[in-house]
């Protein structure tokens, strides 16, 4: 890395913000809208996704932690329109709702 490059995670945690979920809906509708678990680093997932971290993606994705965003998932989101944040790791929209509490 050069004194000019920006490491990963900095660059992602530029890019992560807040998102409506009518801002989501056309991505949802081409099926790149990733779901990614409250007790996760959406960053970390984020720079995970990048790096093509395959083995800790899938690991991840087995427990249930980080999923293509459902159908119910959708219809929850556009009935309550909650707060969510939102980071693009191409092609993917990873997105995240902020624990309870938090």
């Amino acid at each position: 890395m050069t004194d000019t490059e920006i490491p990963l995670e900095t660059q992602l945690n530029t890019e992560t913000g807040p998102i409506r979920w009518a801002e989501l809906e056309r991505h949802f509708a081409r099926g790149v809208v990733v779901r990614v678990d409250p007790a996760l680093d959406l960053v970390a997932v984020a720079a995970a996704f990048v790096r093509d971290d395959e083995p800790t993606v899938m690991s991840w994705m087995t427990a249930g932690q980080v999923a293509r965003a459902s159908t119910d998932e959708a219809q929850d989101w556009h009935q309550r329109d909650p707060d969510l944040w939102a980071v693009v790791a191409a092609p993917w929209v990873l997105v995240q709702e902020p624990a309870v509490g938090a």
